[in-house]
């Protein structure tokens, strides 16, 4: 009995429409040992759309945002290695709630960089809840689950040890290699060793030219974005233990580091580093290093045929280095040389339990317990001395009890959570807490056809400092701050059934409407402070169409947002949020030739325009954004049982373009003068794969 989620309606119809998937996948002749590779893909799910959840190594993604663009409602920003950054209805990740393998990956870092560093292939699932709509998560816009993979469930009935090589080759994003060995060691224990290399590569843009906002071409630029070139390695180790059929703790530990001579700005088109490295004398690019270290436990309880019991123990610790001491090569900046760390750790434990009971009326209780310390030190060692170093840390502690109260065609599903959050940092120190509350009802006329309506009021703390520009240590303190509240609220339907000649139709939508009273802007002057109520409201939509090897799928999704400034910062008035993208439509089209061991994949994303205005964060001289679409295909050949081979192209028709939760547009500096921010994607790559499983 898994334990359930309690997300859109679309969810809820996803997982019926994956369970037929599975079903029709069953009664094929293939044989098992072809499924012993194809289980490695990677499986995303999304509340907000029905998906086949089957294999989808054929994208070759070498970046979370291959796997997760065309999921309405989401995106990730960003190109650089070091910068995804992922968003859902134009929030953020500082007001996500992000995991992998359960452990809280929820840390500001850098405002140069995305708060997620991990590379897609070493994940088995992305469970991904678009916006909050119970009280299990918390949060302000949904949640991210990542869970990497595991070696039960890669072996065979009556194998005890296998391996799988992998290499992959594109002409222009660099190379990746990897190797995994598991195995069944006696009947209750199994052991998964993993590692994989990345050679990352400067790219060249679309079109091979670098444009800036006048349509020329930028001086001193040809096509080739510096501050690229790194090498991710990243390798992981777990262990399983059976105690019995009904019990089972898994002990992971991962390390990843990601290290090279970077730019100094990694969200940030390079013509704006040009721009400042010609003014102030300095290196275009600075050795830097990230790494982060995850050490988790987590232990699956099974108590009869009713209740299932989840509990997760976790250390996450991500580090930021960087020798600064190329400012040294100008003598007016030789006072900022120096090498400067952030250090950020995240220590936490959680648990759910989900029991069932009841004949005439049939319940779900969903409960739990939620804790979270986060810790932050910052240290610069100048070359000519001294030294500057801060701390801050805090803790979110959190219960909650959800009720799924069936009866006929209709479902009731009360919750309520409380929160208590501790802060002690430069611009804060002080504890919040709140009770929350959630209701939805559901209608299911029939197994086909669903109907939900959802209403989830919203908590958040302030966050700690930006870890590595001081973690505090240059705040201004407002010991006015107050938490974010607010309400989600979404009414969706969905439906899937074997009509229209399919073997299955579907079709669904989420219209939503979320209000963040007191929104905390950053940069407000002079302090953090919260700036007036934030409103975002939007739909997704999808439409698919499955018939034997077929399977289609077109989705859509706005989310537009407006500022209600209190009267003292009246100057955002009506502002957007700066990640805020257009209209996105997206069409997958998978095709299986089940006799050949063939596959083919072809998407293509469309991005509207957004218009000028203003916003939070954004480009101060011109914040509008261009629209673009890409289309990426690929094709997988499984020539023999445990060969796989993968070829594609992505961004066919090498469209100059930068996503919309990226970095784009112009500003001004003062000293600067005007800065081209955009952050360009890369232009037409060629990739291939080859991957071979013992």
């Amino acid at each position: 009995m898994p334990i359930k989620s309690t997300c859109a309606a679309a969810a809820l119809l996803a997982a019926s429409g994956a369970t037929f998937a599975q079903n029709s996948a069953s009664s094929s002749d293939a044989p098992a040992e072809i499924e012993q590779v194809v289980v490695w893909g990677t499986e995303v799910k999304a509340s907000s759309v029905y998906m086949d959840t089957t294999d989808i190594t054929m994208r070759q993604a070498d970046h979370i945002s291959d796997l997760l663009r065309t999921i309405p409602g989401v995106d990730v920003g960003g190109a650089h290695s070091m910068n995804q950054r992922i968003t859902i209805r134009s929030m953020d990740d500082k007001d996500l709630r992000i995991s992998i393998d359960g452990a809280n990956q929820n840390t500001y870092m850098y405002h140069h960089m995305g708060n997620l560093q991990i590379h897609a292939d070493i994940l088995k699932s992305v469970d991904i809840d678009v916006g909050t709509n119970s009280v299990i998560n918390g949060g302000l816009g949904g949640a991210v689950r990542f869970e990497t993979k595991e070696a039960k469930d890669m072996l065979a009935a009556g194998e005890s040890f296998g391996a799988r090589l992998q290499g992959t080759t594109s002409d222009n994003s660099g190379h990746n290699y990897s190797i995994a060995a598991f195995a069944q060691l006696g009947d209750t224990v199994d052991l998964l060793a993993y590692y994989n290399r990345v050679e990352r590569d400067n790219y060249e843009v679309g079109g091979g030219k670098i444009i800036g906002s006048d349509g020329n071409e930028l001086p001193g630029t040809d096509g080739t974005v510096r501050g690229l070139k790194g090498e991710i390695d990243d390798a992981l180790i777990k262990v399983g233990f059976d105690f019995t059929p009904s019990q089972r703790l898994e002990i992971g530990y991962e390390s990843y580091t990601d290290e090279g001579d970077y730019s100094y700005r990694p969200d940030m088109g390079l013509a704006t580093d040009l721009a400042i490295t010609n003014s102030l004398g300095v290196p275009l690019l600075w050795p830097t290093e990230f790494s982060r270290d995850t050490i988790t436990a987590n232990y699956d309880l099974l108590i009869g045929s009713h209740t299932e019991i989840k509990a997760a123990v976790f250390q996450n610790e991500s580090n930021l280095w960087r020798d600064e001491s190329g400012y040294a090569e100008n003598p007016d900046f030789v006072t900022w040389a120096a090498i400067v760390e952030g250090d950020a750790k995240n220590t936490g434990f959680n648990i759910i339990g989900e029991t069932e009971f009841g004949s005439s009326i049939n319940q779900t209780l969903t409960y739990g317990v939620d804790v979270i310390k986060y810790e932050t030190e910052y240290q610069a060692s100048y070359i000519e001395g001294g030294v500057d170093s801060s701390s801050e840390d805090a803790t979110n502690s959190a219960v909650f009890v959800q009720d799924r109260i069936e009866f006929g065609m209709f479902a009731v599903i009360p919750g309520v959570r409380f929160d208590e959050y501790d802060v002690n940092s430069t611009v804060v120190d002080k504890s919040y807490d709140d009770v929350t509350t959630s209701i939805a009802a559901e209608f299911q006329p029939t197994d086909a056809l669903v109907f939900k309506a959802s209403s989830t009021e919203l908590f958040k703390g302030p966050e700690l400092s930006e870890v590595f520009t001081g973690a505090g240590l240059f705040e201004t303190p407002n010991p006015e701050l107050e938490a974010e509240s607010g309400v989600n609220n979404e009414l969706a339907f969905a439906y899937g059934d074997a009509i229209l000649g399919a073997d299955l139709f579907s079709v669904g939508a989420t219209f939503f409407n979320t209000e963040i009273d007191g929104y905390i802007y950053q940069y407000a002057s002079p302090a953090m402070d919260n700036v007036g109520d934030m409103e975002i409201e939007g739909v997704e939509a999808y439409v698919g169409y499955d018939i034997g090897g077929l399977r289609a799928l077109i989705t859509y999704s706005d989310a537009e947002s407006e500022l209600d400034a209190f009267d003292e910062y009246s100057q955002y008035q009506g502002a957007r949020i700066d990640r805020q993208q257009g209209d996105t439509w997206s069409v997958n089209l998978d095709y299986t030739f089940s006799n050949l061991d063939l596959a083919l994949h072809y998407d293509v994303l469309m991005v509207d325009d957004v218009a000028a205005g203003p916003d939070l964060d954004g480009a101060s001289l011109e914040n509008a954004k261009d629209g673009f679409t890409v289309h990426n295909i690929s094709l997988q050949w499984q020539p023999l049982q445990r060969l796989q081979l993968t070829a594609g192209i992505d961004n066919v028709f090498d469209e100059f373009y930068a996503s919309q939760s990226s970095r784009t547009g112009t500003s001004f500096h003062p000293r600067f003068g005007q800065l081209y921010l955009t952050d360009y994607e890369p232009g037409r790559n060629i990739k291939a794969t080859v991957a071979y499983q013992f």
